[in-house]
């Protein structure tokens, strides 16, 4: 057999982020019997196998109700599509619906999920080698792996006391690559929720932020998979909504969360306008859709439909549909917060040096713990403990987060975090000693 040198191949495949994310699915596999609070996957209580047919069935009725021909519902649903996808209007409805963004149907591209959203985007935008992406920081490491993909640098940008990057920090971070000869081109940020660290950005620190954005010349993208899960009904407003027609906001987004993940189907909100040298003008959505079809060439049609069919069983109205989800992680979230405060009383968790944040909805919570909180202490405690947990120093594109760890409730029952937050703190008290 021929063997390839690593050294050989793509310097990404040496990259310790990508090994971080292999091994925690391969002691996921080692210790199946372990509690998990690893995944940041979604209940899967909320699926039924029948609600595929029954949301496809949705779709061609939709179809055949706009007076497409059998033939032409055949062509839809079984050929190569349209690059952009042909549930476009379905989702400009929803996006209205649930937050207030207002964009032509022409202006998003709908992609396999948000990663290819990022990879397109990120690829689009960064032209040069002296190009930068700026990050929050810690960071989810989907944009920073993509971006490793695509030899791209990345900047951090440290998350403030309150949530997300501060106005004054993207403002330094910004003239600190300018100064050193490159150019700041864009700014990735998850204003709610956000993965790892479950933070959300106030919102005048959103205004803040766009302020800064137009200020430094930066484009804003903003990721937005847990939006919807607040712990309260009251939802803060998107940058893409607050930043309305002025373009600044590219806007991802994903059905993953909302509807289902197997669907792998995202979105690229790009109205953004394109002028090319003979003077003509596109959406940079357009430019999207000519660089995703040289990767997967169209977004598979049956997966539009079935979301497209989900989209119209809740008259294109998602905050409504997941209401049920939302309470179910919202009262997850509290039993984690009562279980961590129960088990580390106020003497204990300061000898330990234990303390946790709380975040105001979504998936995610992060635990400072006394030890270093990497990959060798997470197998020992799925080893001796019976549960797992996610290492944060990976998320932080610069170094750090060294003894924090994540812990996501989205895929357990309240029995389950109860369970596993007790084995946790047995873990952490060994650990520390």
């Amino acid at each position: 057999m021929t063997t390839l040198p690593l050294g050989d191949l793509h310097g990404s495949l040496a990259d310790p982020l990508l090994d971080a994310m292999t091994f925690l699915n391969e002691v996921t596999e080692r210790y199946p019997d372990a509690l998990s609070f690893a995944p940041g996957r979604p209940h899967e209580g909320f699926f039924e196998p029948e609600d595929v047919h029954t949301y496809l069935d949705t779709y061609l009725a939709h179809l055949a109700e706009r007076g497409l021909s059998r033939g032409a519902v055949r062509t839809a649903l079984f050929q190569y599509g349209p690059t952009k996808g042909i549930v476009a209007d379905l989702v400009a409805r929803t996006l209205a619906n649930d937050e207030d963004i207002h964009v032509d149907p022409r202006a998003l591209v709908l992609t396999v999920g948000a990663q290819e959203g990022m990879l397109l985007v990120l690829r689009a935008l960064c032209a040069t080698p002296e190009d930068v992406l700026l990050v929050s920081s810690p960071c989810y490491v989907g944009v920073t792996g993509a971006a490793r993909l695509l030899d791209l640098t990345t900047v951090p940008v440290p998350e403030g006391p309150d949530g997300g990057p501060e106005p004054a920090a993207v403002r330094a971070a910004a003239r600190a690559v300018r100064a050193a000869g490159r150019r700041p081109r864009a700014l990735y940020v998850v204003p709610d929720f956000a993965n790892p660290s479950g933070t959300s950005m106030p919102a005048a620190a959103r205004a803040g932020l766009l302020e800064a954005a137009a200020e430094e010349g930066l484009l804003v993208i903003e990721d937005n998979p847990y939006g919807f899960f607040a712990r309260t009904a009251d939802p803060r407003p998107t940058l893409k909504a607050l930043d309305g027609n002025r373009g600044r906001v590219v806007h991802l987004g994903s059905f993953a969360k909302t509807c289902f993940p197997g669907a792998r189907l995202g979105y690229v909100v790009a109205d953004q306008r394109v002028l090319a040298p003979d003077g003509r003008t596109t959406l940079l959505a357009d430019e999207l859709a000519k660089l995703k079809s040289m990767t997967t060439v169209n977004t598979p049609a049956l997966s539009q439909a079935v979301i497209g069919g989900m989209l119209l069983r809740h008259d294109c109205r998602l905050r409504t549909a997941n209401a049920p989800a939302r309470a179910h992680y919202a009262a997850n979230l509290a039993v984690l917060l009562r279980e961590l405060e129960r088990h580390f009383p106020v003497a204990e968790r300061d000898r330990l040096g234990v303390s946790w944040n709380e975040p105001e909805g979504g998936f995610f919570a992060v635990l400072q713990v006394p030890f270093t909180a990497d990959e060798a202490a997470m197998e020992r405690c799925a080893r001796d403990h019976g549960v797992l947990w996610t290492p944060m120093a990976p998320f932080y594109p610069a170094g750090g987060g060294e003894r924090r760890l994540r812990l996501s409730i989205s895929a357990l029952s309240e029995d389950q975090i109860a369970a596993g937050t007790a084995r946790l703190a047995d873990f952490v008290r060994s650990a520390a000693s």
